[in-house]
């Protein structure tokens, strides 16, 4: 069951899901971000998520819609995670998950990446959970003080487009 908070948009169904995702080769996208992600190739990142991407911030209580201010936290993320490793990955039609570990501050954890894709194969929501709460509240501490160049990021890349 779905925590009531959580809102849902209506979608296909999983048989619907199923035609359309394979076609889309949701493996690809899946293999094709780990390896962006892994070789800190931000714009390979950015080439794969949809433009109306949500991205749900373990330290954040609303998410952040728009591929302007997902893009901005990811690069902002990428210079907190000391020692970023995926371990694991789980794998579906619609998407997929990566755990991995890495540093905030001196303090280990462990998180997830949840990833769901768009019939063309584009992330269009992208969940991190984080643990352990010490953690946790180090990299919301690290990501206060970047805040204000997310924000400036996000609207300087809404201004090109």
């Amino acid at each position: 069951m779905r925590p009531a908070y959580r809102a849902r948009r209506p979608g296909p169904t999983r048989a619907t899901l199923h035609s359309t995702r394979a076609a889309a080769h949701p493996r690809r996208t899946m293999d094709a971000f780990r390896h962006a992600v892994e070789s800190r190739d931000l714009a390979g990142v950015e080439s794969l998520l949809a433009d109306d991407v949500v991205f749900h911030s373990p330290v954040a209580f609303q998410p952040y819609p728009g591929k302007a201010v997902t893009a901005a936290i990811l690069r902002e993320v990428i210079e907190v995670f000391e020692d970023f490793t995926y371990v694991r990955e789980l794998h579906d039609d619609a998407g997929g998950a990566y755990v991995f570990t890495a540093t905030v501050d001196g303090l280990e954890l462990t998180g997830c990446d949840f990833l769901e894709l768009d019939s063309e194969g584009r992330i269009t929501d992208f969940m991190v959970m984080v643990r352990p709460l010490k953690a946790a509240q180090a990299l919301a501490a690290r990501m206060a003080e970047r805040y204000p160049a997310i924000v400036e990021a996000a609207a300087a890349w809404t201004a090109r487009d």
